[in-house]
């Protein structure tokens, strides 16, 4: 039986306009992963917000760590969160 769980990750570096919330989208959607992803209002970070199994989650934060060529990825803040099954699909927030 897979557990479910929910996280919250923040990614720092050059994160914004380089299609790094085109890249979470396409990565959580491939896991099975409901949520969102958004630019961060300070422009040096993206924001994620996700649920589903733990091991799926695991895999996702692996791959914030990479990004997408285009991108720097400087450092990954996370916090792990009750799973409330609050998101249907994942999306891009503005």
């Amino acid at each position: 039986m897979t557990q479910n769980a929910a996280v919250a990750a923040t990614v720092y570096g050059m994160v914004q306009g380089v299609g790094f919330r085109f890249y979470v989208r396409r990565i959580a959607r491939e896991l099975g992963l409901n949520g969102y992803v958004r630019n961060a209002p300070n422009g040096v970070a993206v924001q994620v917000r996700a649920e589903g199994e733990r091991d799926k989650l695991d895999q996702l934060l692996k791959l914030l760590q990479i990004g997408p060529r285009s991108s720097r990825v400087d450092r990954l803040a996370s916090e792990w969160l009750e799973y409330k099954n609050a998101f249907s699909g994942f999306a891009i927030r503005f």
